[in-house]
C-alpha cells in the first residue's frame, strides 16, 4: 500500500486546443479532461489515466514523456462507448520523476497533463479531522462526467453476461473495475486490509452510497435529507440537511467515512427518492427522457419503493437491439445488473403517494451547504406521461430504429429469465439463513409493511420481487397485444400488426417450454422448471414470498406432489391466513398504499 493520504481529490487537467501546443503548459479549457489516480502517485504503485469528454470520443492513444530524458512511452486506453465519452488506461508503474501525458496525436493532443511521481516514502498530508471529509471543490460538469464514467466502468460487463456482487464491496475492491481504487492511499479498498470499507448498501442506499463514495474520493460536497415515507394522499417530504461538512469525532479519514456510511444507512430509504417531481426540498430532481440526461448514475424510483441506478447503454446497431442496463440492491446486500423493461422498471404518474421516474442528484454548494442551481437536464416531462406513453418513449430511446417483433419478444423473454435467475439466488439466500439458524420462525409484518420492514423478513422474504415478477410475466404474455397497440415501436416489414401479433403468440408458445431455471430443493437436489411451468404457477406465486415456507412451496410446487416431497418446513397458520388476505394485491399486481 502507498502512504496514507488525507485529502480526497484528483489532479484535473484539460483540453489543449490547436496544433503545436504539446510543448505548452497544460491548461484547464474545453470539454475534454484528463484525470490521474491515485492523488499522490508513487513509484511503487500502479496509477490510472482517465479521460472524459462531452465532445468526441477520446483517441485511445496515450503518450507518456519523461521530462528528465525525453523518452516517450506509448500506451492504449480502453474506450467506453457511452455518454459522456471516456477512456481508461491503467499504468503498471512509473519511475520517480516528472512526466507529460498526452492523449491522441502528440503533436496536437486533445488532452494533456503534467504528472509528478514521487518515491514510496512520500509523506502524508495531515490535517485535523473535524468533518466527515474536507470539501475541496464544487461539483461541475466535468466531475459529473467523471462520475458517470466511473459508474459505467464499475458495473461494466458484456451484454450477454450475468453480473452481480454480494456485497458492493466486491466491485469496489476490484482495481480493474474501480477506477478510484485506493485513490486516497488509505488502503480503503484493499481486500487484505481489515479496516477497508465494508460497503454493503441495499436498494435505497445504493445511489446514495455510490454518490457519497465518489464525493469522498474527490473532495466534493455531499448531503442528504431526513425524509418521511409519505401517505396514501401525498408523496414523501424532507427536511434538514446532513452533509460531509458536519462536525465529527474520528481518529482517521477512513473511520470518518465509515461513520458517514452508517449515518447514510440510517437516513436514506425509498421515500427519500420517491419525493414529488415538483418538490424542491429533495435530494433528487426529475430529468428529461433523452440520452444525454439518462447517463450512467441516473436514478430510477418506481412508485412502490424500488430504486435502480443506470449503468450502461448498449447502442442499437448491426441488427442487434439496444439495451439500457441498471443496477439495484437487495436487502440481502446483493447487487445485480438488470436491463430496462417494464418488468424491472415500474412506472406510474397517477399516484399521489409517489413521484416516480428518472432523477438526478441535487448538487450541494460547498460554501453554504445548500442545494445549488441550475439543475442540468431538469425536466417535468415525466409528469405528463402515463405509463403507456412512458414505456413507448423509453422504447424509442433504447431502440430508435424500432425492433423486429420477434427480436423484441426474445429480449423480453431474456429479461424475464434474468428476473427468475435473480429470484433463484434470493430464495437460496433465504434458505441458507434458515438452515444456518435451525429454521427459526421469521416474524411477518402486518398489512402493507410486508413490503417495507427491518430484520430477517426484509432480508429474506420476497414480496416486492414477486410482485415485480408477476408484472413481468404479464408483460411477456401481453407483448402480442402491444404490437397492435404500438406498431410504431416495431419493424413490421409490411405486415399488418395483427398478423405479426399472431406470429409472436406462436413464438411464445414454443419458446417458453425451452427456457429453464434450476433451484435447489430442501434435500439438496436440483429441480428444473421451464418458463412455461412458472407461468402456469402464477396463482401459487402470489403467496410464495414467505421464507418460513420450504423452498419447494416458494417455487409454487403443488403440496403432496413428487416435487414437494422433500418439503419439511411450513409457515405458521396465522401467517398463512394473512397471506390469503393479502393475495389480492398480487393478483391485481398493485401495491397497497402505505398506512
Amino acid at each position: 500500500m502507498g502512504p496514507p493520504v488525507i485529502l480526497a481529490a484528483l489532479f484535473l487537467f484539460s483540453f489543449l486546443p490547436g496544433r503545436g501546443n504539446a510543448a505548452a503548459l497544460c491548461r484547464n479549457e474545453g470539454n475534454t479532461h484528463l484525470w490521474i489516480s491515485p492523488r499522490l502517485p508513487t513509484n511503487n504503485r500502479p496509477l490510472r489515466i482517465l479521460v472524459t469528454s462531452r465532445g468526441v470520443n477520446p483517441d485511445n492513444r496515450i503518450t507518456i514523456i519523461s521530462k528528465r530524458n525525453g523518452v516517450a512511452t506509448a500506451v492504449k486506453g480502453l474506450q467506453q462507448e457511452g455518454l459522456p465519452h471516456a477512456l481508461d488506461a491503467p499504468i503498471e508503474r512509473l519511475a520517480i520523476g516528472r512526466y507529460r501525458i498526452l492523449v491522441g496525436d502528440p503533436d496536437s493532443p486533445m488532452a494533456c497533463a503534467e504528472l509528478n511521481v514521487q518515491g514510496r516514502s512520500a509523506g502524508a498530508e495531515n490535517h485535523k479531522i473535524e468533518t466527515y471529509w474536507p470539501t475541496l471543490k464544487d461539483w461541475d460538469a466535468d466531475h459529473e462526467d467523471l462520475y458517470s464514467a466511473w459508474v459505467e466502468r464499475l458495473f461494466d460487463a458484456p451484454a450477454d453476461e450475468e453480473l452481480g456482487f454480494r456485497p458492493l464491496a466486491e466491485a469496489l475492491r476490484d482495481p480493474k473495475r474501480n477506477a478510484l481504487f485506493d485513490h486516497l492511499g488509505l488502503g480503503e479498498d484493499a481486500p487484505n486490509n481489515r479496516r477497508a470499507l465494508k460497503a454493503a448498501p441495499d436498494c435505497a442506499d445504493l445511489p446514495y452510497f455510490l454518490r457519497a463514495y465518489f464525493a469522498w474520493k474527490m473532495g466534493l460536497p455531499f448531503g442528504m435529507r431526513q425524509c418521511d415515507r409519505g401517505t396514501p394522499l401525498r408523496a414523501p417530504r424532507c427536511e434538514g440537511l446532513a452533509t460531509n461538512a458536519d462536525p465529527i469525532h474520528a481518529t482517521t479519514p477512513l473511520d470518518a467515512f465509515a461513520q458517514f456510511s452508517r449515518l447514510l444507512a440510517n437516513t436514506a430509504h425509498s421515500g427519500s427518492i420517491r419525493t414529488a417531481l415538483a418538490d424542491e426540498n429533495t435530494d433528487f430532481y426529475p430529468i428529461g427522457l433523452d440520452r444525454e440526461a439518462l447517463r450512467p448514475g441516473a436514478v430510477f424510483a418506481d412508485p412502490y419503493g424500488h430504486v435502480l441506478v443506470a449503468a450502461r447503454w448498449v447502442p442499437q446497431k448491426d441488427g442487434r437491439p439496444g439495451l439500457l442496463f441498471a443496477v439495484d440492491g437487495q436487502p440481502d446486500a446483493s447487487i445485480t445488473r438488470k436491463r430496462f423493461w417494464e418488468g424491472n422498471f415500474l412506472y406510474a404518474n397517477n399516484l399521489a403517494s409517489a413521484g416516480a421516474g428518472w432523477k438526478w442528484y441535487r448538487p450541494i454548494i460547498r460554501s453554504t451547504n445548500t442545494p445549488s442551481a441550475p439543475l442540468p437536464h431538469f425536466s417535468m416531462v415525466q409528469s405528463k406521461l402515463d405509463a403507456d406513453a412512458f414505456y413507448a418513449r423509453m422504447g424509442k430511446l433504447v431502440n430508435p430504429a424500432g425492433m423486429d417483433a420477434h427480436t423484441a419478444y426474445d429480449e423480453t423473454l431474456n429479461a424475464l429469465h434474468e428476473q427468475l435467475q435473480a429470484r433463484v439466488r434470493s430464495v437460496d439466500n433465504g434458505e441458507q439463513y434458515m438452515n444456518a439458524n435451525h429454521d427459526p420462525v421469521v416474524e411477518m409484518p402486518e398489512g402493507p409493511r410486508i413490503f417495507e420492514t427491518m430484520g430477517p423478513w426484509e432480508d429474506y422474504a420476497t414480496p416486492s420481487r414477486d410482485l415485480r415478477l408477476l408484472i413481468a410475466m404479464a408483460v411477456l404474455e401481453n407483448l402480442p397485444r402491444r404490437v397492435v397497440q404500438h406498431p410504431e415501436l416495431f419493424q413490421l416489414k409490411g405486415q399488418a400488426p395483427a398478423e405479426v401479433a399472431r406470429a409472436v403468440e406462436a413464438r411464445h408458445r414454443k419458446q417458453i417450454v425451452g427456457r429453464f431455471i434450476d433451484y435447489t430443493r430442501s434435500d439438496g437436489s436440483s429441480f428444473r422448471l421451464s418458463v412455461a411451468d412458472i407461468l402456469a404457477r402464477k396463482e401459487a406465486l402470489q403467496v410464495a414470498y414467505n421464507p418460513n415456507a420450504c423452498v419447494e412451496l416458494r417455487w409454487g410446487a403443488m403440496p403432496g406432489s413428487p416435487e414437494a416431497s422433500p418439503c419439511r418446513r411450513h409457515m405458521p397458520e396465522a401467517q398463512r391466513k394473512k397471506m390469503a388476505e393479502y393475495r389480492k394485491w398480487f393478483a391485481e399486481a398493485r401495491r397497497p398504499p402505505r398506512p
